[in-house]
């Protein structure tokens, strides 16, 4: 059954005041959020209303025991103007694993989708028309119960809201490769899009970026050789015309836009091999010619183009070129825009709000 979802619009849209072509970074957020609450062991009063200030109790449990996980996604309009979402079912599914992890409750699939597009089709206006642009997509869950005290929540938030967003890089990208903090250990909440994790990984990036480099190369925490993630992306590496990302061993995020290219790269005959790979590797690669050309795959970035990888010393050289990384970008793109047909199912379609 469909969700009933209730809709209260603002009086007057701020969307023409917004200037598309130079868009903010984060910032500018649309006129409506989609929000439901968990109480009782059920989700109850899903409900879009304008964009606002959310009351809460100074003990609510997610700002001392860090119950807080997102999803990040955006959605697009095709050659028809029609608004489209990559994957979103991918997109239930990975939070409800976060859930699992953080001990907070399942959000149903069908609300999930169902609130994402009753909001895309609302603010379907505020999607921009400029290539490489779309609305940031911000679905999240966290415990506003005040309690203090060590235990799981009994009541939660669930909240979707929006924001257009211009490319998130222009540029191909530097990596520094980190030896000395780690982004998540056996066991832990490496493979969760949980708040921590990126909390966590604030201050390293700062440390990053003052030596000139974009995002940090993160390595595994028992031996800091094992490759696991970069930034907020997941990589991919070519070496002697294979493709190698590393295993989803529980330390790295079940990447959507990852799990799309390994597939589009089989359809194009590539062999894709998911394991371990050391950063020696890497630099024994690109001695000797066989590295070819290395990506990252974000679901909310898209394909964003490895240069080089800094270690203390010393530079991994990668390329200034990615032939097949441009290839699969320039497909996912035309893909989710409609100018190429999907023919692995991933769009979805949502109707626009035209009241």
């Amino acid at each position: 059954m469909k969700p009933n979802i209730s809709i209260t619009k603002v009086e007057t849209s701020k969307v023409d005041a917004l200037n598309f072509n130079n868009i903010p970074l984060g910032t500018t957020f649309t006129d409506h959020m989609f929000i439901c609450d968990y109480e009782n062991g059920e989700w109850i009063n899903p409900r879009i209303i304008p964009m606002g200030l959310i009351p809460t109790h100074p003990a609510a449990m997610a700002l001392h025991y860090g119950q807080a996980i997102f999803e990040g996604m955006k959605a697009y309009k095709d050659t028809e103007g029609a608004p489209m979402l990559f994957r979103p079912e991918e997109n239930a599914k990975r939070l409800n694993k976060s859930a699992d992890r953080m001990g907070m409750p399942h959000i149903p699939e069908d609300l999930f989708v169902e609130g994402l597009k009753e909001l895309v089709g609302l603010e379907h206006n505020w999607i921009p028309p400029t290539d490489g642009s779309a609305l940031y997509l911000r679905p999240f869950m966290y415990a506003d119960e005040p309690f203090i005290g060590m235990r799981a929540a009994t009541h939660y938030k669930f909240i979707i809201m929006a924001s257009p967003a211009g490319p998130f890089f222009s540029k191909r990208i530097k990596l520094w490769a980190e030896k000395q903090f780690i982004r998540a250990a056996q066991g832990g909440t490496g493979e969760a899009k949980a708040a921590g994790n990126y909390a966590a990984a604030i201050r390293p990036t700062e440390l990053a970026k003052a030596k000139g480099y974009d995002q940090v190369l993160w390595l595994d925490a028992a031996e800091h050789k094992y490759i696991q993630e970069v930034g907020t992306m997941n990589i991919f590496f070519k070496i002697n015309g294979e493709f190698i990302t590393p295993e989803l061993d529980g330390s790295v995020l079940h990447g959507i836009t990852r799990a799309s290219v390994i597939e589009m790269l089989r359809a194009m005959n590539f062999n894709v091999t998911e394991r371990k790979i050391t950063i020696d590797e890497i630099k024994t690669a690109s001695e000797n010619g066989t590295l070819e050309e290395a990506f990252g795959t974000g679901t909310a970035v898209g394909i964003a183009y490895i240069q080089e990888i800094g270690l203390e010393g010393e530079t991994i050289y990668v390329s200034d070129e990615s032939p097949i990384g441009l290839e699969v970008n320039d497909t996912l793109n035309a893909i989710k825009t409609g100018k190429l047909d999907d023919q692995f199912n991933w769009m979805t379609k949502v109707e626009k709000e035209l009241a």
